[in-house]
């Protein structure tokens, strides 16, 4: 059984990518829309290719570098099998990326001429199929590398270190996911920031209005940031969620334990795989499910196909641990439902305090009415408000699991029930990205329908499936948070089971307590040289958008046939974001190394438990206060408190302005920082001991 699965797990993995392929052709056979329409979509494309080409020149560089350091710092662990399993897991991110990025700049367009044409619900399916073509391809790549590994060193060559070596194709993954998270989110939000401060505060324009020199920079920023960063951000968690319960499967009380005759740990390393080939199975049903009637709500659309493949994925999963692990392990399930669980909670609370449904976000608009020092006063205080309810779901996921874990596998079972709770909430990533990938080609559409100057009807549909797109990317990303935390967990318990570690041992250690404190001022200083990084771009992007409006005559004024310089706008945010990255980057790999190697592994240790604490409520934070301010600025453009032009409505853009670093740039970096770090920490075990 356990060197067949592997086989399977490569089928369903070939499997999702075919439906990503057919998605990607049902949307570029749809209609464009008319010449200029063509024409924006052209211009939003050639400036995110220019970008990501740029960006993945020096994430080639650093694979390089990162090659070489594992062939050589890690020779007498096979190293070189590990580089080739790190370089593997860093294409397939990449080229994941790619493809989504390829498709979601197409799309847009079709969105548009979709609600043009025909409405809503045909809009919503070209929408939402070119985010499952990021959903699919996500976990069809993930899976299928992860698969040729286990068969090359597990199968074939019978490696005594195999879940090491796959380690390799992990940390591929962080390293890639990382880049890209950072790099697209300094993108997408300095342009953001650059085209509002100018074009909607000082100069009173639409948004999205051609007229602004930065709208197609935001429109790109959208795809880079939000499609591919966060493409690659649960593509890294995806692959960690499997990796971290194979690593802990290969080792201690679980490969001991028996079952059926035959060695637990052997089925236990394979269990992971076929739950995660499941998750495919239930994710291609449930976007098969996607549909609305014209004047039909899209957000029960989403939201009742990805309960749906959450509950088919639950179901599944307990019918492979009968099948693989046998029914005096069944207890392990609970598990992995409760990762389905948390995930979901950390899901609707994201909903609670972002959407404009409820009260946080319009208590933040009415906040508007006094200033925006009020507004970014209440925003703040619903972020860190925010934080509570996850943080308990996650200690009672983690809780639950070990318990349950134990109880079936002594003496190490527990760890192994960690891992598979991060397992069970991301085993539905791949309708998870979907309906976050829809999201931006959402907005662009309208951005689109603006700049085309379409027919009022036209913004109306793509501003609701926009809003919808807004509360789908809160919840994506409370669930990316709270799925990185488990996985980081999981991660750090296989740290923790390959060092020997204990609470017993570390009591009284300095080097521990040392440790607690320079990991929690990680996450702080990552999260400041990013929204430095927003602000230092944003400033470029904002003297260009200003020295336009003066210098080219009849811009302001929307004069026939006088049009700004975009790409002026995309080529200085390209720049900008590329070189920022590079530091907040190096800072994720060296810190772990460094304070392992100087301090030893009990100083990592409370590193890393620390860093993932602060990091996990930092992100929390952030993310939920951005959203909020955001949606309470749409709130009010909605026709609240004066709507639109009023000084209700410049204030609740300034707290927008400020939420949005924090909600697309650095919260969602903290997801990838925390589980970086302990994915180096755990490959580089050796150089600490």
């Amino acid at each position: 059984m356990s060197n067949w699965i592997p086989w399977a797990c490569l089928g369903v993995s070939i499997v999702g990518v075919a439906f990503a392929a057919i998605y990607s052709r049902l949307v570029l056979k749809e209609d464009a829309g008319s010449e200029r329409m063509r024409e924006i979509s052209k211009a939003i494309q050639e400036g995110a290719l220019a970008f990501i080409l740029r960006e993945y020149r020096y994430v080639g560089m650093f694979i390089v570098v990162m090659a070489i350091l594992l062939t050589v710092a890690m020779r007498k662990q096979d190293g070189w099998m590990m580089a080739i399993c790190f370089v593997f897991g860093a294409v397939l991110s990449l080229s994941a990326g790619f493809v989504g990025l390829s498709i979601s700049t197409r799309a847009n367009a079709r969105t548009t001429e979709g609600a043009r044409s025909s409405g809503v619900n045909k809009a919503l399916k070209i929408a939402f199929r070119s985010g499952a073509v990021m959903g699919l391809t996500v976990v069809g790549f993930g899976l299928f590398g992860l698969s040729i590994c286990y068969l090359v060193f597990e199968v074939w060559l019978g490696m005594y270190n195999s879940a090491n070596i796959i380690l390799g194709f992990s940390l591929g993954a962080s390293s890639v996911a990382l880049f890209a998270r950072v790099g697209g989110g300094i993108f997408t939000k300095a342009a953001d920031v650059g085209a509002d401060l100018v074009g909607k505060v000082e100069e009173g324009i639409p948004e999205d209005d051609p007229r602004n020199p930065a709208v197609i920079a935001d429109n790109v920023g959208d795809n880079v940031g939000d499609v591919a960063g966060m493409g690659a951000d649960l593509y890294e968690s995806y692959v960690a969620s499997i990796v971290a319960p194979i690593s802990i499967a290969s080792t201690g009380a679980v490969y001991a334990a028996k079952t059926n005759g035959s060695s637990l740990g052997a089925r236990g390393m394979v269990l992971p795989l076929a739950i995660a080939g499941a998750g495919i199975l239930c994710s291609v049903i449930g976007s098969l499910l996607v549909r609305t009637k014209e004047g039909g709500n899209p957000q029960r659309a989403l939201t009742g196909a990805t309960y749906l493949t959450a509950a088919l994925a639950t179901l599944s999963s307990f019918l492979l641990v009968w099948w693989i692990l046998g029914w005096q392990h069944i207890g392990i399930f609970w598990s992995l439902f409760m990762g389905v669980i948390s995930g979901i909670s950390i899901g609707l609370v994201s909903e609670y305090f972002t959407s404009p449904t409820y009260k946080p976000v319009k208590e933040i608009a009415k906040s508007s009415l006094t200033g925006a020092a009020t507004t970014i006063i209440r925003g703040l205080a619903t972020g860190t408000l925010s934080t509570a309810f996850p943080v308990v779901m996650v200690a009672i996921a983690m809780g639950v699991a070990f318990v349950t874990g134990e109880r079936v596998i002594p003496g190490g079972g527990g760890i192994y029930g960690i891992g598979l709770a991060a397992l069970g909430m991301l085993s539905t990533t791949g309708m998870v990205v979907a309906v976050d990938a829809y999201g931006p080609v959402a907005d662009n559409a309208g951005g689109i329908s603006e700049m085309a100057h379409l027919d009022p009807e036209v913004r109306e549909i793509t501003d609701g499936l926009d809003s919808v797109g807004n509360t789908t990317a809160a919840i994506g990303k409370g669930f990316a948070i709270g799925s990185a935390a488990l996985a980081a967990i999981a991660l750090f318990a296989a740290y923790a089971q390959a060092t020997g570690l204990s609470a017993i041992s570390l009591v009284g250690d300095y080097k521990f307590i040392v440790g607690i404190f320079l990991g929690a001022a990680v996450p702080f200083l990552f999260s400041g040289l990013a929204l430095n990084a927003v602000g230092r771009a944003a400033f470029s992007v904002v003297e260009e958008v200003r020295r336009q409006f003066k210098e080219v005559a009849g811009l302001r004024e929307g004069v026939e046939g006088v049009r700004p310089d975009y790409s002026r706008c995309v080529d200085i945010t390209t720049k900008t974001a590329i070189y920022e990255m590079i530091l907040p980057g190096a800072i994720a790999v060296l810190a772990p190394l460094l304070v392992g190697r100087l301090l030893g592994a009990e100083a990592l240790g409370g590193f890393l438990a620390s860093a993932l604490a602060t990091g996990f409520i930092l992100a929390i934070t952030m993310a939920n206060a951005g959203g909020a301010w955001d949606n309470a600025k749409k709130y009010i453009e909605g026709g609240e408190f004066g709507g639109k032009g009023t000084p209700v409505h410049a204030a609740a853009v300034v707290g927008d302005t400020v939420g949005d670093p924090m909600k697309d740039t650095a919260g969602p970096s903290m997801n990838i920082l925390i589980k970086v770090m302990t994915v180096v920490a755990l490959v580089f075990v050796p150089l600490f001991l």
